[in-house]
């Protein structure tokens, strides 16, 4: 069993705006939110006041404790303040990815019995049409305007008297997002207020953050990695967060240059643009001082390339999955000694074993890879209405089994090396993916790339690669791609099908939707 080295925190048993926004109103007029394209402010006295004031709006309405708001829109200023308002009142929040189609959304609201969505007026004819399809939804307020429709500037003027709900921090549920359903049927996942804000807690050691530091928020807030990294991390922490609303490389240069960012935490796409892309050379990036990057696997090779081209210390990264309310793994920013590759060491309070993929009930020791099983206070409540898949995912010792397969090394680093049910089995041999992946962006015609296993005349799985060229590399033919990989790999792990596609479908997280690559294979 592998041990955090940090000294344990204790559980943190106060609701989340609590422990977000604990320390908000003292801090007066400094900023909180800024809109990253019109420079729009929130101070954080503005936003204690405005979420209790949304509170108090929302209980007036009628929703009460116990039941779920859906959160759909895109990253926005008003987006925390919908989101500790909502907690407040003693409701779960359930974000909504902004592009989910009207059935899909309303799978989602009949899941998660949501009786109140909260959206922006671009988004209202899907909100609409999803309430519709779902039934049971009382009211869809926007955020902005929209005819026959309160706004969140309507109900901020009213003058209810603010709820005093009674938040059991350890039982009740506080987000409930949508597992990303690469693996499988979307599942509400049940972060309560206790795993959120203790993760919080685990996290700060190896990533603090005060006054004067500047986050980006480019990733979503709907996704764990945005709400927790971007949103409840910073505003705890006292740090101004600059927001944007979708990822623009040119947008997102200029928001770095114009606002003086910091700090970056991205998924591997973004690192891959600013290792090879032109458009970075024309901005001043000079204020960064480090990138963290989590939500898939990122090559050591091209997270050097980045760190080198800004001249910033290496990109460090995380590791952690929805159901661990988080995060479990970073690599602290005040490291010095971080081994290329690695996803970090376990945060604190937190446990891990590494079992064998053929023998479950045997862990496996430094270097040696398998499944990667956590266990700790972060660990999520359950499925929403799934106990089985809950009892598939969470054992009866409290160890949440990950899917991904990785291992240790000897100083405590863990290494990622890819999903169990991704892994390719070549004549029994395991071909891991994101290797390949990695292998192929660095050949210079590339501009991204996935594998994927596809079976063969044979009936043998082999690896079969999905390649985006680049713009210059138009002549860039199957034959070379495959030679690339093979003169580097050992024969079993060679890339033996290449298709040429003209991007890499990917979740808003940055992960690589290998269930739509097999739809072209």
């Amino acid at each position: 069993m592998f041990r955090s080295e940090y000294a344990d925190v204790p559980a943190v048993e106060e609701p989340i705006h609590d422990a977000v926004l604990g320390h908000a109103a003292e801090r007066g007029d400094a900023p909180a939110l800024v809109d990253g394209v019109d420079g729009t402010t929130l101070t954080y006295a503005q936003l204690d006041l405005f979420h209790r004031r949304l509170a108090a709006a929302l209980a007036e309405a009628g929703l009460r404790k116990g039941d779920v708001l859906a959160l759909h829109s895109p990253n926005t200023i008003a987006f925390p303040t919908v989101f500790y308002g909502a907690t407040r009142a003693g409701a779960s929040v359930t974000t909504v990815h902004p592009l989910a189609t009207p059935e899909e959304f309303a799978k989602q609201l009949r899941d998660s019995s949501a009786r109140w969505i909260v959206t922006v007026s671009p988004l209202l004819d899907a909100a609409r049409q999803a309430a519709e399809l779902a039934g049971g939804v009382r009211e869809i307020f926007v955020c902005d305007q929209a005819p026959g429709h309160r706004s969140l500037a309507d109900l901020l003027s009213g003058s209810a008297p603010e709820p005093q709900v009674d938040i059991d921090p350890v039982e009740d549920v506080a987000a409930l997002p949508y597992s990303s359903g690469t693996t499988g049927v979307p599942k509400g996942v049940m972060l309560t207020h206790r795993s959120i804000a203790t993760n919080l807690a685990q996290l700060s050691p190896a990533m603090p953050m005060g006054p004067g530091d500047r986050i980006l928020a480019v990733l979503p807030f709907f996704h764990i990695y945005g709400l927790t990294a971007l949103m409840n991390a910073p505003l705890r922490q006292g740090a101004t967060v600059v927001v944007l609303p979708r990822f623009e490389l040119d947008t997102f240069l200029a928001a770095i240059q114009e606002h003086r960012i910091t700090g970056l935490y991205v998924a591997p796409p973004i690192v891959l643009a600013l290792a090879k892309h032109p458009a970075v050379a024309e901005y001043d990036l000079s204020s960064l001082e480090y990138i963290i990057c989590s939500a898939a696997p990122l090559d050591a090779s091209l997270a050097a390339a980045c760190s080198a081209r800004l001249g910033l210390p290496p990109v460090g990264q995380a590791y952690g999955m929805t159901e661990l309310s988080p995060g479990t793994h970073v690599v602290p920013l005040s490291a010095q000694d971080a081994p290329p590759g690695t996803v970090g060491k376990l945060v604190a309070g937190t446990e891990m074993r590494i079992v064998s993929l053929d023998d479950p009930g045997k862990d496996l020791g430094v270097g040696e890879p398998g499944e990667i099983v956590v266990r700790g206070p972060q660990v999520m409540k359950g499925y929403l209405g799934r106990p089985d898949a809950t009892a598939a995912m969470i054992d009866p010792d409290g160890w949440l089994h990950t899917g991904d397969v990785g291992h240790v090394d000897a100083d405590g680093w863990l290494f990622v090396v890819d999903r169990v049910k991704e892994l390719i089995k070549y004549k029994g041999f395991q071909v891991a993916p994101a290797e390949l992946e990695a292998l192929l962006l660095t050949h210079p015609g590339i501009a991204d790339a996935a594998v994927i296993g596809a079976y063969n005349e044979d009936h043998n799985e082999v690896p079969h690669a999905f390649v985006v060229r680049q713009p210059s590399a138009a002549g860039l033919s199957e034959g070379e791609v495959m030679m690339h990989v093979a003169e580097r790999v050992a024969p079993y792990k060679r890339v033996r099908l290449v298709t040429f596609i003209d991007a890499v479908p990917r979740a808003a997280s940055g992960k690589i939707l290998r269930r739509e690559l097999r739809g072209l294979s």
